[in-house]
């Protein structure tokens, strides 16, 4: 037992619950409490958490579904660890890429709370090995990318321009819903017909299906489509290669791995403190 409580911020890969790293299951069979994001794998919850832990989901749906406000996820990380508890923040993915570690590490900061940080697989890697697309495969690209586009402002038109032009592969975090508009840039800015699109939903899941157009033909193949969440978004000359080193079929489910949160963990008020929800 920490004299003040420690917090661990793990990331738990991208789906599949044999790519997490064994140092964040040591820490799961460690803690106290555990906050767990959507993006996690049942799996990894049941087979490696401590039977002795409390797991609290905190999960976040973006613009879609119940959420849980990142001020609750802060308050709950002060609360169990200025009571000596071992709490594990539990991310899908990585713990650093497009997530909201910067407040929590604020938060842990301000409070004067011990921390460590464990990455974590990645989407981007989970769903290009799992799809059989290499990101910077030799003579096809120079470099990787990662972006989001989850609304209009987050790039400028000069960066648009970049993007179209240059030869990295572009990944899109969190913007299969925006799919569109980056499809529509891409194609004003002229970028070149070989540098094909995939759309990777529930990567590295039993319920992975995987989605190749052409950015000219994105009206006639993918248009009006909806994608399970999480989708990843890979753009370039790689994707190409998909056809010829894909490893995985495709599933013929539409079910979903990560099931959409119904309930929300309930914010802690300063005199209500032990009333919050501990499975969402």
């Amino acid at each position: 037992m920490f004299e003040k409580g420690k917090v661990i911020l793990a990331g738990a890969g991208p789906g599949d619950p044999e790519l997490i790293t064994m140092k964040a299951i040591q820490w799961l069979q460690q803690a106290d409490i555990v906050l767990t994001d959507r993006l996690v794998s049942e799996e990894i919850l049941d087979m490696y958490v401590s039977k002795n832990a409390e797991v609290i989901h905190v999960g976040k749906q973006c613009k879609r579904g119940v959420s849980t406000p990142q001020q609750t996820i802060n308050q709950l990380l002060v609360e169990h660890a200025l009571k000596g508890k071992l709490v594990v923040r539990l991310k899908g993915g990585d713990v650093s890429i497009f997530s909201n570690i910067m407040d929590e590490l604020e938060t842990l900061v301000a409070h004067n709370i011990p921390y460590e940080i464990v990455p974590g697989v990645t989407a981007a890697f989970g769903a290009a090995a799992y799809a059989g697309i290499p990101l910077t495969a030799r003579g096809y690209a120079t470099a990787v990318r990662f972006l989001t586009y989850y609304k209009s402002d987050v790039l400028t038109e000069e960066y648009w321009q970049e993007l179209a032009n240059t030869n990295d592969t572009l990944v899109f975090y969190m913007s299969s819903e925006t799919l569109e508009n980056v499809v529509n840039k891409l194609k004003e800015k002229n970028i070149a017909a070989d540098k094909l699109l995939a759309v990777i939903e529930q990567a590295t899941t039993p319920f992975q299906k995987v989605h190749i157009s052409n950015l000219y033909k994105y009206e006639e193949t993918l248009k009006g489509h909806t994608f399970i969440s999480p989708s990843l978004v890979i753009i370039g000359k790689v994707v190409s290669l998909q056809k010829q080193f894909a490893w995985l079929a495709n599933s013929n489910s539409s079910e979903y791995y990560f099931k959409p949160i119904t309930s929300p963990v309930i914010p802690i008020a300063d005199n209500q403190k032990e009333k919050h929800v501990s499975r969402a």
